[in-house]
């Protein structure tokens, strides 16, 4: 029941010669595909007379292929014709489309634009306007508004406000820190490798003590004896 009311598109006269240069097209196109085999199949067979030494056969193989390659020269300027056709009905039918648009549209803003006359914009403006001075008038009269001087020691105020604002919102930096951050500085950094290079030092310098006196001769006797090599 629903298909009942479906309204159908209308089929316009383009739309009909559209379709006809289309299933001419297709059928030049066709008929180009035979002319072309038919070509080869006389093209071959002369080929093969040839071979069979039937020269006259051959002859005539070749002048029925000959016949139809101009056929098919015709055709090609055929099928160029409705194929050039086809493009400039439907390039007129899409100006059409286009114009009818531009022209929808210019009724439009037209209908529009008669609604609308150019008194009644005039006396809105007016209207407008006066109001305006108007309410500048009671705010004069209530002090409510301000002259361009006032404005401007307004605005610089502001600007004063704020730049005192950034300034103490930015943090402060103690001077006792600051002092503790130069000593550290100045201090010098002593690397790991400074203790080891310190105690190696201590143990290669680790000699005994010479002794203040003279050496009496049991000593030095019992010096020998001790650097003298046991026996085996």
């Amino acid at each position: 029941m629903g298909n009942m009311f479906v309204k159908k598109p209308k089929i316009t006269e383009v739309d009909r010669a559209i379709l006809s240069l289309k299933t001419q097209r297709r059928k030049l196109a066709q008929y180009q595909q035979q002319l072309e085999a038919v070509i080869e199949a006389e093209k071959q067979a002369a080929r093969d007379l040839i071979r069979e030494k039937r020269k006259d056969r051959a002859l005539l193989a070749l002048k029925k292929k000959k016949t139809q390659e101009e056929l098919l020269k015709q055709v090609d300027g055929w099928l160029i014709n409705v194929e050039q056709q086809l493009a400039d009905v439907e390039l007129a039918s899409k100006q059409k489309a286009v114009f009818n648009s531009l022209k929808a549209g210019n009724d439009a803003i037209k209908s529009i634009q008669s609604e609308i006359s150019l008194d009644d914009v005039q006396k809105l403006m007016d209207d407008s306007a006066e109001a305006k001075a108007y309410q500048e008038e009671i705010n004069a009269i209530l002090g409510e508004s301000l002259s361009a001087e006032d404005e401007e020691e307004v605005l610089a105020e502001f600007e004063n406000l704020e730049t005192e604002i950034t300034l103490q919102s930015m943090p402060t930096v103690p001077a006792q820190s600051i002092l503790s951050e130069n000593d550290a500085k100045r201090t010098p950094v002593h690397s790991e490798a400074e203790p080891q290079i310190q105690d190696k030092e201590d143990e290669l310098l680790d000699l005994p003590d010479v002794p203040s006196g003279a050496i009496s001769t049991k000593e030095v006797g019992k010096t020998k004896v001790l650097e003298e090599p046991l026996p085996a």
